[in-house]
């Protein structure tokens, strides 16, 4: 990346490729450099097909090393568009990629260029889990807030899968023009215009697939209480209540709401909490699932290895969606889902298991439901969701629904 030295120049005619020093601080992934104050035209973000669904924590073997490792993580966010760096709330620094390989180069990268040769310790790759609901509220959930001065009513619904890939793409999404996305979700969705819009707020981040609807009639001030509602979706949704993961796909209509007639009683501070105790009710009495994201693997293999392919993908819990003959050729091309969690080593499975005539690709593809209801102490989800728990440090059992309801 580094010239041999920096010169100072006037202007730098067109066709050259320039390198800049001193803006490294502003610019993280992307960025648009213009003296156009009227109508500069900024490069788009690149959009990807893929998202950075596989994880792992890094940490330095020595802890001296540790300032390098969080210079080299920045160098690293900026170097590859894709990849996420964070740190979690128990001190670990993540890296996310889009696959196996993709974080394996990331990683390498990482340990030779950017923190020249230090030795780093990296985790078994985690795979992140979104979670959502699939039934509407059992009952309606209420929450005090902590004067018992506001009551909050609200129920839990799905949303469609066709509508969080169209909030995703932004077509449903927060920049849409309200009046326009009302009439799209009306005609599209079968939601009601009215309700459509007053969507208040998606999360997590402003845009994810996760809405809060205001469905209430006849309340007053209800504006005023909105900015905390908003902060306190971000919060929820950026930590589910199972096992604190992001949330997908899910729809909280606020119902009623009482609150003190004094402004002073009903600020942010007794309503932030509240609204986030009342999401949880909302999801744990709605049938929540958790979701895994998928890979869509295509692979090009001869018709004799494909009993290998079978076993390996059955195995990993995949399922094959078609296979076709390229015609006047000995090949086949076979397509088929496989969950992420499941593609750690699949390539060189795979490989044992057809005499390396098989070849792969994975791309990520869509999130899907994962078996078994996570509130179910046998299930293969409450087995998934107790160890995500107690590896993010939190208390194994998922909390029960008095935590975050309320008596009348």
């Amino acid at each position: 990346m580094m010239g041999r030295y920096q010169e100072a120049v006037e202007d730098m005619p067109c066709g050259n490729v320039v390198g800049l020093v001193g803006v490294d601080k502003y610019i993280v992934k992307s960025a648009t450099i213009t003296d156009d104050g009227e109508s500069p035209y900024p490069l788009r973000d690149m959009k990807y097909s893929v998202s950075p669904v596989v994880r792992v924590a890094v940490e330095a073997k020595n802890a001296s090393d540790l300032p390098k490792l969080v210079e080299g993580l920045k160098r690293l966010a900026k170097s590859d568009p894709l990849v996420v760096c964070s740190i979690e709330e128990s001190g670990e620094h993540i890296v996310a990629g889009a696959g196996e390989l993709h974080l394996e180069i990331c990683l390498k990268d990482l340990q030779d260029d950017f923190m020249n040769g230090s030795p780093l310790k990296i985790s078994e790759p985690v795979v992140s889990f979104r979670e959502t609901v699939t039934e509407p509220s059992s009952q309606q959930c209420l929450s005090k807030s902590a004067n018992k001065h506001n009551r909050l009513f609200c129920t839990g619904a799905p949303l469609t899968e066709e509508l969080s890939l169209a909030i995703e793409e932004g077509t449903a999404g927060s920049e849409a023009d309200p009046k326009t996305r009302a009439r799209y979700l009306a005609d599209n969705f079968e939601w009601d215009v009215a309700e459509a819009r007053k969507i208040w707020c998606y999360g997590p981040d402003n845009r994810g697939p996760n809405v809060v609807v205001d469905v209430t009639k006849g309340v007053q001030n209800m504006n005023e209480m909105k900015d905390s509602f908003v902060a306190a979706w971000q919060w929820a949704t950026r930590e589910g209540v199972l096992c604190d993961e992001n949330m997908r796909g899910i729809r909280i209509n606020v119902e009623d709401v009482t609150m003190h007639a004094d402004a002073i009683h009903r600020g942010g501070g007794q309503i932030i909490p509240t609204a986030r105790r009342v999401f949880y009710a909302c999801c744990l009495t709605a049938s929540p699932r958790l979701m895994e994201p998928m890979f869509i693997v295509d692979i090009q293999t001869v018709e004799t290895a494909m009993g290998g392919i079978y076993s390996v993908l059955t195995r990993r819990r995949g399922v094959i969606i078609g296979e076709e003959n390229r015609p006047g050729t000995p090949i086949y091309n076979v397509r088929a889902y496989l969950p992420v969690a499941e593609s750690f080593g699949f390539t060189a499975d795979l490989r044992a298991g057809t005499g390396g005539q098989a070849f792969p690709q994975c791309v990520f593809d869509h999130w899907q439901e994962y078996p078994g209801d996570p509130l179910d102490g046998k299930s293969l989800a409450f087995t998934t969701a107790t160890a995500v728990r107690v590896r993010k440090g939190l208390k194994p059992e998922i909390p029960p629904l008095d935590n975050f309801m309320d008596k009348l």
